[in-house]
């Protein structure tokens, strides 16, 4: 089967997964946007905090599929199993970490001036949610495992199964009904719990009955922990999950600063950050499955080979994107009217979803770097231009435009009583990061090609 074939069929797979997945945010801000207005906005606020800690934590878990692919390729059967339960350490100290912050998010919420109003709905959906991140961790590496191995699309069949239960409980418990009472955005929060845990139930069945596994003796006794190996975990995964964290707050934490701004800035923004989510599942499920091809050929000897991954995988992101982009902008007003029936926020929701497709041909483009970047071991550079131009230009620029103001050429930009400032800022610096992770990939497949040379 040619690279193109493997490649498209991986991505595609990936795709349709993290779709389903996706959806979960996409259909949870349709119910409670068609709930309420103050149901929107504490699930803006709440979602925006959830997925901080969430990606931040998970992305350490996403950062071993370089070195499970690569083991693969090497075949390094055995070897692979015990790195995939040496892995269970590494959760250990995640999942306690991930359940301290979302049960104890008073000083955060506090931080960033949430309304009173919000605080008691945004609470509770966040405590619901940290009930919940034991078996989403756990199912993270049982899905990072099946990248590694070529084999999505177990993964994928959960995930679609999984959004079949999540939507009709969501609308049963957000809106009330059958004896239950409205319990508003906490109700997303309880129909993700009762999905966490059976889509890991599911996944820890397949683990016992399908041959695939069979070569990698997942289910051995659980060896003692190799501070060695749980080191080089460390070494990839923690400047991988400090990049999440940085990348993820810089756009979450634009929805807590705008909530100061009322229940409207804050639910056109969470409109716009949803599309900007679903965007983003295209780059991301081409990223993960040509980091998995290069790291693949990596282990196998072929730098070469890994080069043209490479390349392939960035060539094949921009058309999806440029199509996708095009798409939204020739539809925003449509889209803005299905979230919500407020004229008000679709109104600044339309606007906002035109800057999201300038916005996403950045954030794809950073995307597949940021893990290509990592088959080669870079992590260090990126997570220091992140910080440097996500917080330091993107979320402080944003924050300055909307509550000084400025000059932009020709324009006053303030944002008034919509959140446009924040977006502006976050596009420019998302571009300077997008150009700058290019040339560092660049750099590094070519150190590789003349320090590997292939056979």
């Amino acid at each position: 089967m040619s690279e193109w074939r493997v490649l498209g069929r991986h991505a595609a797979t990936v795709l349709v997964g993290q779709l389903a997945i996706m959806a979960f945010g996409v259909a949870d801000t349709i119910i409670a946007g068609r709930h309420s207005v103050e149901a929107l906005a504490a699930l803006s606020v709440g979602s925006a905090i959830f997925i901080s800690v969430y990606v931040a934590l998970i992305g350490i878990v996403q950062a071993l599929l370089p070195i499970w692919a690569e083991m693969r390729g090497a075949r390094s059967n055995l070897a692979l199993g015990v790195s995939v339960r040496q892995s269970l350490y590494l959760c250990a100290a995640v999942g306690v970490i991930g359940i301290a912050v979302l049960l104890l998010p008073g000083a955060l919420l506090e931080w960033a001036q949430v309304p009173e109003s919000m605080l008691a709905e945004v609470e509770e959906y966040l405590a619901v949610l940290a009930i919940a991140f034991i078996p989403t961790l756990l199912f993270r590496v049982y899905s990072t495992l099946n990248q590694a191995l070529g084999k999505p699309l177990l993964v994928t069949w959960l995930q679609i199964g999984a959004l079949a239960v999540k939507i009709p409980l969501s609308i049963w418990l957000v809106g009330g009904g059958a004896g239950m009472p409205a319990l508003g955005a906490p109700g997303c929060a309880w129909a993700t719990l009762v999905v966490s845990y059976l889509q890991l139930a599911l996944a820890l069945h397949l683990l016992r009955s399908q041959d695939i596994y069979r070569p990698y003796r997942l289910w051995a006794p659980m060896e003692r922990p190799d501070w060695a190996q749980l080191r080089q975990f460390l070494r990839l995964g923690l400047p991988g999950g400090l990049s999440y964290l940085v990348e993820v707050t810089s756009f979450t934490l634009m929805a807590v600063f705008i909530a100061r701004l009322g229940a409207v800035a804050a639910g056109s923004h969470q409109i716009a950050s949803s599309m900007t989510a679903v965007l983003y599942m295209v780059p991301l499920s081409l990223a993960l499955a040509t980091s998995a091809r290069v790291s693949y050929w990596i282990g196998r000897g072929d730098p070469m080979q890994a080069r043209r991954l490479v390349f392939m995988g960035l060539g094949l992101g921009l058309a999806c994107v440029l199509c996708t982009s095009s798409l939204v902008a020739w539809l925003h007003q449509e889209i803005a009217s299905l979230y919500s029936p407020n004229p008000e926020v679709v109104r600044q929701a339309a606007v906002l979803l035109l800057w999201v497709t300038l916005y996403h041909l950045a954030d794809a483009t950073q995307a597949m770097c940021i893990f290509l970047l990592r088959c080669y071991r870079v992590t260090l550079r990126p997570l220091l231009i992140y910080g440097v131009m996500l917080w330091g230009v993107g979320l402080s620029g944003g924050y300055w435009l909307a509550y000084v103001g400025g000059q932009i050429g020709p324009w006053q930009v303030s944002a008034q009583d919509s959140p446009l400032s924040f977006w502006i800022a976050a596009t420019a610096a998302l571009a300077v990061v997008a150009l700058s992770f290019l040339w560092l990939l660049q750099r590094a497949v070519e150190r590789s090609r003349h320090d590997n040379p292939a056979p």
